[in-house]
């Protein structure tokens, strides 16, 4: 994986002026655009749209300071119109096209990535790979935006204005694994940028024979392999903490790949204040 990061950064580079096609740089390097891009995002630190675009701003910031043809400029980078280009400039180097070409600068450079695998070899991931049938997801949905570390507020909103009938309601309708009430993100997008919006589902798998009641909120999960992730300690620190490892450690160590599909985290144990918790951590996965 670590190869196809590095080999994906090279293809970008030589075609930061001509048309990028994410999902067929995914197909030239023999994996997905989903798995991809969520595994740039994890071991980047941004998306792989924003790092294309400040890598095309430090590019073009030769090319404005070396002529006045600004509009061949912003047709080069992809862009329809200089407007477009000019606030795609300020986004990255803070500053206009007209100040930079007036003074030079100043420039906030987007240096070229490399990938490397650094094993530390000190912590042991408890991971077991499951193939699962079909099943649903039922319960209460409801967008929120993405929060990579410490609690999500509406999340947590979204919780607390639910009954406590209704959890007991939700946990009675639980007849398959994942057991118990679970924590569901789906529609999540596919940069796994912080502040996307996701769909939030507090509920239960069920095996989908049954009717579902109609105040309920539903997601099918067509059948597959799934790898669960063991997690235990400080809530929700060490739960983030198990998800982001999954990227820099798990999937560059073993042949897998995330799929589309939901993630899911089951809550086994916790404290009753909810400040530690053993969970796992269930992601939709397939053979690389």
């Amino acid at each position: 994986m670590i190869a196809e990061l590095n080999r994906l950064v090279e293809l970008v580079e030589g075609r930061l002026d001509d048309d990028l096609d994410v999902a067929s740089l995914a197909k030239e390097l023999g994996t997905t655009e989903y798995h991809l891009r969520r595994m740039f995002s994890s071991l980047a630190g941004m998306p792989l749209s924003d790092y294309i675009r400040r890598r095309r701003m430090s590019v073009a910031a030769a090319d404005i300071l070396g002529t006045d043809d600004l509009l061949s400029i912003a047709v080069r980078y992809g862009y329809g119109s200089t407007e477009a280009f000019g606030r795609a400039f300020r986004s990255v180097h803070g500053v206009s096209v007209g100040d930079v070409k007036r003074d030079g600068g100043p420039l906030r450079t987007q240096p070229q990535l490399r990938f490397r695998l650094t094993v530390e070899g000190n912590i042991t991931m408890d991971t077991r790979i499951t193939d699962r049938p079909a099943f649903l997801l039922v319960g209460h949905a409801t967008r929120v935006p993405l929060i990579h570390e410490g609690v999500n507020p509406h999340i947590q909103s979204h919780i607390a204005s639910l009954p406590a009938a209704e959890h007991e309601r939700l946990k009675a309708l639980s007849d398959t694994e994942p057991a118990g009430l679970l924590q569901v993100s789906a529609d999540v997008d596919a940069d796994y940028a912080e502040g996307s919006e996701l769909t939030y589902l507090h509920g239960v798998a069920v095996t989908g024979t049954a009717p579902v009641a109609d105040d309920l909120d539903t997601i099918e999960v067509p059948a597959g392999r799934w790898a669960v992730f063991h997690s235990e300690g400080e809530y929700p620190a060490a739960l983030q903490e198990a998800w982001a490892a999954t990227a820099t450690d798990w999937f560059p160590s073993n042949p897998w790949r995330l799929r589309p599909g939901p993630s899911i985290v089951a809550v086994l144990d916790r404290a009753d204040d909810f400040s530690t918790a053993t969970c796992e951590l269930w992601l939709p996965v397939e053979r690389a």
